[in-house]
């Protein structure tokens, strides 16, 4: 069985992926007339299932427009205890450790994975389940908020494997994890 953890995000040219008040009004900042999606729809189609933290869940739910997901979410929280009604057969909560949580949805038959969230791909990073990033880049520099990386336990070597530029300003870089044997 092929097993794949993959990010898709977006991040200042400082590394953050929210600002100081946790907005990300930000990532609009380069007009897009044509709403091109960047590559999300052919990323989306390689992916079984989201895992995500409560904090991006409670986010998206936020926004004004339909439940944006049409495979399975699974929401990592300490905090919440169900998930709400609305969501009921969109998302599940799951609880554990990064490796707990990929047996308990491995076993649900779901094997590649989008990784989503500040703390959730921290969490996963640290430790070192992830097996490729697929970052865009915005031009601007918010100066602090929410960073994507933090302090690791170990070096995590990556590879570029492709480049692409959007709106003549976007630059996204698509890495996959480079382990040693």
């Amino acid at each position: 069985m092929i097993t794949k953890n993959s990010v898709f995000i977006a991040t200042s040219l400082d590394g953050y992926i929210a600002d100081k008040n946790g907005r990300i009004d930000w990532l609009n900042s380069i007009p897009n007339p044509d709403n091109d999606d960047m590559g999300y729809m052919a990323y989306s189609n390689t992916i079984d299932a989201l895992v995500m933290g409560r904090k991006t869940f409670e986010t998206v739910r936020g926004f004004d427009v339909d439940w944006p997901y049409d495979k399975p979410v699974f929401v990592l929280s300490n905090t919440l205890k169900e998930i709400p009604e609305s969501h009921k057969d969109k998302a599940f909560l799951v609880k554990g450790t990064p490796i707990e949580i990929l047996d308990q949805i491995h076993k649900k038959g779901f094997n590649k994975l989008y990784v989503d969230g500040g703390t959730t791909i921290r969490s996963f990073l640290q430790a070192d389940l992830i097996d490729e990033m697929i970052l865009t880049t915005i031009p601007v520099l918010l100066g602090g908020g929410a960073s994507l990386f933090t302090e690791l336990p170990n070096l995590l070597n990556f590879e570029l494997i492709g480049t692409k530029t959007y709106l003549n300003q976007l630059t996204q870089n698509h890495y996959k994890r480079k382990k040693t044997k």
